[in-house]
């Protein structure tokens, strides 16, 4: 399994945010009013299932607005059952499962958040088939069902998904998402289930089978649009990249670079383009070699630090896929926590596998396309 989200968000807690009391987001109920989408539909607390419906807002794709919490990780709200119960989750192209606690898990992370209620949903079903997913850091026991899920204003009927019964360990209670949808290739979901995604394709509720992703340093702006590209979230060409292995969002990359010279992945690598991480992070000699150049030096928590008045100075850290440069300013890969208390967002993984994280993506809208089995990198304004 992955280092998903966990990785950056162990970063997130080592750094004192679960000192930070949980703030939900927007509800997802008030931002499609404001938007002028299912008041009716949701008021009437049912689903209208119908094709043409469901069609009638994925013309032109349809957004979900996303919240930046401290830029560790990003979450929108669905909802699942009927009536509809609500739910903050992360949007994760790095696995493929979605889960959300049960109201019969008694651990402290189920406590701390929304649990779904199958005995108050006339459209559950159980499979009564455990499941276990671990991730980095970080687990969940539970069991598969399937209900009705509304993500933004597409209604995914008979999606399978899991429910946690058991969250062991203190990282998922401080996060301030409840569960997690993910986003990756079928191949990735632990137990064989079908992804969201791969449901919505399934049952025509995209016209385009793809989806795209912009990210804000900003608490609001961030969002990902589901069957569709919004141009105005980006500047230039698209660069398409052909997926390397349908598991991960998983692309070639040739090098990475600084001041011309190749510093890191040498002879080609293999990275994921993964919104459940927010960090860069890659093998300990490469990643070695970039905080060399950039000066970084250890510090606490397995964090590495830079001086705040060298980071004006700093060199660009160029990642070279498919033949095209995709720039990483110093802005972009260090973060200030306090004056003068400044650290890289360079880490080191186990896996061979790198991983561009948020850290990336908030300067490249990214366009996962199932259609044709390629990543869109477009620089982001």
């Amino acid at each position: 399994m992955k280092v998903l989200l966990v990785l950056c968000a162990l970063f997130a807690l080592s750094e004192g945010f679960t000192r930070i009391p949980l703030q939900r987001g927007k509800k997802l109920r008030q931002l499609l009013r404001e938007k002028g989408l299912l008041e009716d539909f949701l008021k009437q607390h049912h689903y209208d299932t119908s094709t043409k419906y469901a069609h009638s807002f994925a013309s032109q794709g349809v957004s979900e607005p996303l919240i930046n919490s401290l830029d560790a990780e990003y979450f929108g709200t669905i909802y699942i059952g009927t009536p509809p119960q609500e739910f903050s989750v992360v949007f994760d192209t790095g696995s493929s499962n979605l889960w959300v606690p049960s109201v019969t898990c008694q651990s402290e992370a189920c406590q701390n958040h929304q649990r779904f209620d199958p005995s108050k949903s006339s459209t559950y079903h159980s499979t009564e088939t455990s499941i276990s997913i671990q991730y980095g850091i970080g687990s969940m026991d539970g069991v598969v069902g399937s209900d009705t899920v509304l993500v933004s204003s597409l209604i995914d009927t008979n999606q399978q998904l899991a429910l946690s019964t058991s969250e062991p360990g203190p990282f998922f209670t401080y996060t301030k998402f409840d569960g997690i949808l993910g986003l990756g290739y079928p191949d990735l979901a632990v137990g064989g289930l079908i992804p969201v995604f791969d449901n919505m394709m399934t049952e025509n509720v995209v016209q385009q089978h793809l989806f795209s992703v912009y990210l804000s340093q900003e608490q609001n702006g961030s969002v990902v649009i589901f069957g569709g590209i919004d141009e105005s979230y980006f500047t230039g060409p698209i660069h398409w990249i052909p997926v390397s292995y349908q598991r991960y969002w998983q692309i070639p990359m040739d090098s990475i670079i600084v001041n011309g010279k190749v510093i890191a992945c040498e002879s080609g690598c293999q990275t994921i383009v993964d919104t459940g991480t927010s960090l860069v992070t890659g093998p300990s000699p490469d990643i070695n070699n970039i905080r060399k150049v950039i000066g970084a030096t250890p510090g606490q928590y397995g964090q590495y630090n830079v001086n705040c008045n060298d980071i004006s100075s700093l060199p660009d850290i160029i990642f070279i896929i498919n033949g095209i440069q995709f720039p990483l300013p110093p802005s972009a890969y260090t973060e200030q926590f306090g004056p003068g208390d400044c650290t890289s967002s360079f880490q080191v993984t186990n896996n061979y596998l790198w991983i561009l994280g948020d850290i990336f993506i908030r300067e490249y809208y990214s366009i996962f396309d199932r259609e044709n089995n390629r990543v869109g990198l477009a620089k982001s304004v």
